[in-house]
């Protein structure tokens, strides 16, 4: 079996994902090809040696639907022989996307995939492509649906975490993003964005809010307390399926929840051979993929299931890996994730995370892992895990080991 290794990670910054966000202009399909033709040209990339272009995307409706990928190939540089397979795991499309590339090289089918992903929040909505979990009765009633956000205090419940544990988490993820920046640690990889004549339209990751404090948030109201409390009251929902649970606690609110971005990444990935034919170096080998299924209604528990799964299936301790990339869908997630494994909290998300930068679905999951190998190369540190909860209750995984 070969091994995969990353050549390259670009992504594009992060815009707000709403009609004034710098990037609500551009389209899917068009901020995706500006990746693939800045993948082409860093590398100097015959396209015809790669054997597919693997893409996540999260809301595949509207300009979305049909197979994003092969749209996003045909309208950039790329030879039309190189087709394209659009894929959804929810929040982690774009990690499924990269891994689904490693392990076909690995087993030989193809030299070359680039993988990565695309969401444009801010011009197809979340949510807008419907789906059965939430309207089919019979499924919402045997899963006991809740929306995320109800899951994500369910977490904050369940593990002790109160509204003021969120918040500090938060606040340092928005001061660990804005010195990311200053010291320039995402040069390599960010790729400013570009209008058709030459014009930048955005170099930076515009969502954050480096002045954020303790007082700031205070001042916000628990978002999902409402749809618990209310009709159609989820907290009811919730007590029956976990009756030791009295009352749920609301603590997450849009300054401590992952923001609402638009944004594109993508990974070129080859094997050994490949590398050496076209005299391109390799900066990480990716040594493991996985997913897993989770309990559905509390739901976004997926990385530390995941993370038993990996070091079950590997023989590797947590104190093998040196960096640790969570995203941060909501702040309770990633406290679960450092509370159940012990894991100091200078190994995770060192950069800042969603909170601070903003959460593009369907492209996230090969952001962080971009992210990840940037830190590695940056501190001289060997191995990295990159993790993320998915809706429905899933979870997955990629660990990297750097070249």
């Amino acid at each position: 079996m070969s091994e995969a290794y990353i050549y390259d990670a670009i992504r594009s910054p992060r815009g707000k994902g709403r009609p004034d966000g710098s990037l609500h202009e551009v389209t899917s399909v068009a901020l995706g090809a500006k990746v693939l033709n800045t993948l082409k040209e860093r590398n100097n990339l015959d396209t015809k040696s790669v054997e597919d272009v693997i893409w996540g995307n999260v809301t595949q409706v509207g300009e979305n639907g049909a197979c994003l990928a092969r749209a996003t190939v045909l309208y950039s540089d790329f030879d039309e022989q190189v087709p394209g397979l659009s894929i959804n795991r929810f929040c982690a499309s774009g990690m499924e996307a990269v891994n689904l590339a490693a392990n076909q090289v690995k087993g030989g089918a193809g030299e070359a995939y680039i993988a990565g992903g695309v969401e444009m929040m801010g011009r197809v909505a979340m949510g807008s492509d419907g789906g059965a979990m939430a309207v089919d009765p019979y499924l919402a009633q045997k899963t006991y649906f809740v929306p995320q956000g109800i899951s994500s205090d369910i977490i904050a419940t369940e593990y002790g975490f109160s509204r003021e544990d969120c918040d500090l988490y938060s606040v340092e993820s928005q001061k660990r993003a804005a010195k990311a920046w200053e010291e320039g640690r995402f040069a390599k990889s960010v790729v400013p964005i570009k209008d058709d004549c030459g014009l930048t339209i955005l170099d930076h990751d515009e969502y954050m809010r480096p002045g954020t404090d303790m007082q700031s948030l205070g001042g916000l109201k628990p978002a999902f307390a409402e749809m618990g409390t209310v009709m159609p009251g989820f907290d009811n929902l919730v007590t029956m399926k976990y009756p030791h649970l009295e009352k749920v606690n609301h603590v997450h609110h849009a300054g401590n929840s992952s923001g609402i971005v638009d944004g594109a990444a993508a990974l070129l990935i080859g094997s050994k051979e490949y590398g050496e034919k076209y005299g391109l170096k390799p900066r990480a080998k990716i040594t493991y993929t996985g997913k897993i299924g989770t309990d559905p209604t509390m739901n976004l528990t997926g990385p530390v299931p995941m993370t038993e799964k990996l070091l079950r299936e590997t023989g590797m301790g947590i104190n093998d890996i040196d960096l640790f990339e969570v995203n941060e869908a909501f702040a309770a997630v990633v406290l679960r994730f450092m509370q159940a494994f012990d894991v100091d909290h200078d190994k995770v998300n060192v950069n800042g995370g969603a909170i601070a930068m903003g959460h593009p679905l369907g492209a996230t999951g090969a952001m962080i892992i971009g992210t990840l190998l940037d830190e590695l190369e940056r501190t001289g540190k060997g191995v990295g895990m990159a993790t993320l909860c998915v809706a429905a209750g899933m979870g997955a995984a990629t660990v990297i080991e750097r070249v």
